[in-house]
Formats: C-alpha cells, structure tokens, sequence
C-alpha cells in the first residue's frame, strides 16, 4: 500500500477501537457526569498521555527489537498475530453486553489527568496492543520511530475528539453506548477486523 493508503486504512481502524466503548469511555462518562466537563477533559487529556507514554516505549523498543534479529521480527509478528487473532475471536464469540462503570469513589477535585494517565500506563495490554497493531501500517523501509510516534498521535487525536463529543453530549450518548444490542454490535465488528488484521500481520513480509 502508499503512504495515503497506509495512514487512510490506520486512521479508520484506530477510529473504530476509539469508538468501540470500553474503560476509558467509562471512566470519562463517569467523570462528565458527577464531576463536570473540567474535570472530564483532564481525564481525557490523561488517558491520551498514556497512550503517548506507551507509543514512545514501543517506538524505541520495538526499533531496537526488529532491527535486532531476523528471528526476533518473526517471534514479534507470529505473537502479535496470535494476541489479535484471540482478541478478535473472544469479540466474536462472546460479545459484551454492557462495559463495566468506574467507580464513583473519586473525590471532587482529584487529579483526574493522572488517574487518566495511570489508566493507561499501568495497563500492559495498551502496549502489547501497540506492538502488535502498529507495525502493520508502518511501510517498508520508512522509520520506525518516527512512524509509530506519527501514528501514535493520529490515534491520540481521534481519542480526543471522541472524548469532547462524549463530555458535550454526556447524557444521551452515555445511554446509547450502554445499550446491549450496540455494545454486541460494536464487539462483534471490532472482532471482524482484529481477525482480519491477524491475518494479514502473520502473513506479511519484512
């Protein structure tokens, strides 16, 4: 695929898992409707500096990892697949019927952004995630760092958007997204293409 082609087709799978609802959206539906819109966007602002804290792990690790060894790209790609591929399966096979709440023991006037930021950087699976989806949309030959930190930022900004749509619209949008049929839905797609992508990282080439 093209540079375009590569940025397009990443764009669209990092806004359909932004969409997807899951502990982030919680916790920023959470924060929007006891604490405020303030306290919400600093959570969102902290939930995407965890992502940003992650992508620059993978950027310098996986680098040195792929430029390492022939044997430690196939390992990387093989395991990655797989991750995907169980992910995916699990959406298929048992789709939610709802996504757990965070919890209502924060105080006005906690530090939301880092409570947002921990969420993320304490979670391992966000960078395991990372390295097994990213390097498919990175074109042969292309820098790894500055492609992961570039695609890293792509999925920060559609994170922020999301999360302003979900503060300006809290109510009615926090009862959509907890209806059991969307949820289902929205697991049952997001599994689709996890599969898909699976088969297409197992299938690459260097």
């Amino acid at each position: 695929m093209s540079l375009t082609d590569n940025l397009l087709a990443f764009t669209f799978a990092a806004t359909l898992l932004t969409l997807t609802p899951g502990l982030d959206t919680a916790l920023v539906l959470r924060t929007a409707t006891v604490e405020g819109k303030q306290q919400a966007l600093r959570a969102a602002l902290g939930i995407n500096a965890g992502c940003l804290i992650w992508g620059a792990t993978v950027a310098f690790g996986l680098g040195a990892l792929i430029a390492l060894s022939e044997l430690a790209f196939s390992l990387l790609k093989y395991c990655g697949a797989a991750y995907l591929a169980w992910l995916g399966l699990n959406m298929l096979r048992r789709p939610r019927r709802s996504f757990s709440s965070v919890g209502t023991d924060g105080k006005p006037g906690a530090n939301w952004f880092l409570k947002g930021m921990l969420g993320n950087v304490l979670n391992p699976k966000v960078g395991v995630f990372y390295v097994s989806f990213l390097p498919q949309f990175i074109p042969q030959g292309q820098p790894m760092v500055a492609w992961t930190f570039g695609l890293v930022s792509i999925h920060v900004v559609i994170g922020l958007l999301w999360s302003l749509m979900l503060i300006g619209a809290t109510r009615p949008l926090a009862g959509v997204l907890q209806r059991e049929h969307v949820i289902q839905w929205m697991d049952r797609t997001t599994g689709m293409i996890f599969v898909l992508f699976a088969a297409r990282l197992a299938l690459s080439k260097r």
